[in-house]
C-alpha cells in the first residue's frame, strides 16, 4: 500500500475532503490491553480479569480501552501519510469521539482516515481528520473521531 504524500501548506490543502485510504489489518491481543491497563491504572474487569469477564460481561471476551483503540489512530495515522514540507504534526485534540462498538481481544482492526477541513492557523495549518477504527466484519467502528492535527512550519 502507498502511502498519501503530503507536502507542505500548498499538498495538504488540496487533499481537503479526500481520503487517505485504510492501514493494513492488525489483531488486537489481550496482551496489548493488559500493557494499556497498567500504563494507565485502569484495571477494570471488563478489560483484564478473564475469570469475571467468561462469567458477567455482555462482551465475551476482554475489550480494549476505549482510549487505547482511540490512541491507536495517531501512529496508524503515519502509516497512511507521508509529511513533508512541515516542521512537525502535533495532536491538538478532539471534535468529536464516539466508541459505538467493542474492539474485543482477537478483533482485527484497522484505521480509515480522510482529511476533512485544513484552515490556516499562527504557524501553521489547522486540519481535522475524520477517523475510523473500523472493526472486521463489524457495521460499527470501535471508535469514531474528528482529531485535529496541527502541521506547523513549513520547513
Amino acid at each position: 500500500m502507498s502511502k498519501t504524500l503530503i507536502d507542505g501548506p500548498n499538498g495538504i490543502k488540496s487533499l481537503t475532503g479526500k481520503e487517505f485510504g485504510v492501514t493494513a489489518w492488525r489483531t488486537m491481543t489481550f496482551e496489548e490491553i493488559v500493557r494499556f491497563a497498567d500504563a494507565t491504572g485502569d484495571h477494570q474487569w471488563i478489560h483484564v480479569d478473564r475469570e469475571r469477564i467468561a462469567k458477567e460481561s455482555p462482551f465475551g471476551k476482554p475489550v480494549a480501552h476505549g482510549y487505547f483503540t482511540v490512541s491507536l489512530i495517531a501512529g496508524l495515522f503515519f502509516e497512511l501519510v507521508e509529511v513533508k514540507g512541515f516542521k512537525m504534526v502535533v495532536n491538538y485534540g478532539f471534535n468529536k469521539c464516539r466508541f459505538p462498538a467493542p474492539l474485543k481481544e482477537g478483533a482485527r482492526y484497522r484505521l480509515n482516515c480522510k482529511l476533512a477541513e485544513a484552515k490556516e492557523v499562527s504557524g501553521g495549518l489547522e486540519c481535522v481528520m475524520a477517523a475510523a477504527v473500523e472493526i472486521e466484519g463489524e457495521a460499527k467502528p470501535a471508535c469514531a473521531a474528528e482529531l485535529v492535527f496541527r502541521f506547523m512550519g513549513p520547513m
